[in-house]
């Protein structure tokens, strides 16, 4: 479909909290076009991840995925995946600081303390229901992905 801008830190649209899909847009032209997008514009700019809002979209919607990328060199294979309407649950209390970048803060990376392990439960985009119990890396992208539905970016959860 398209690459689109990604906006950038500064931009007030990154703090509004995003809006639920609604059931009646699963499987729809207007949400399959979302989510071409996002994968397009995610893979033109070497992202593990991206979220509607970063483009502008204030949907809760989010892709991720990784076979190999220069950003995350050691990152271990994430499936593409695509959540609408994801809530993550932490499976223990137990947090775990790892690096982390963002396409919407172009040039900084720090440790962020994470979950280790969470439980994601979503819709694909035409409707079927999906959980998941993941941990380390994929567990860390999800919750960044999630967090910016939340109006939050990884430089909101540093010291």
């Amino acid at each position: 479909m398209a690459v689109r801008d990604v906006l950038l830190s500064g931009d007030p649209r990154l703090r509004q909290p995003s809006r639920a899909v609604p059931p009646s847009q699963f499987g729809g032209e207007v949400l399959l076009a979302l989510v071409q997008d996002l994968r397009d514009t995610m893979a033109a700019r070497d992202g593990a991840g991206l979220a509607a809002p970063q483009i502008g979209v204030p949907l809760r919607v989010v892709v991720f995925g990784i076979s190999r990328n220069p950003r995350y060199p050691q990152a271990p294979p994430i499936a593409e995946t695509v959540l609408v309407n994801p809530e993550v649950t932490p499976l223990d209390p137990e947090l775990e600081a790892g690096m982390e970048g963002c396409l919407s803060v172009p040039g900084l990376r720090a440790a962020v303390p994470r979950w280790r392990r969470v439980r994601y439960a979503a819709f694909t985009p035409s409707g079927e229901p999906v959980v998941r119990e993941v941990e380390g890396f994929h567990a860390r992208v999800v919750q960044h992905e999630c967090d910016h539905l939340a109006g939050i970016l990884f430089t909101n959860r540093l010291g």
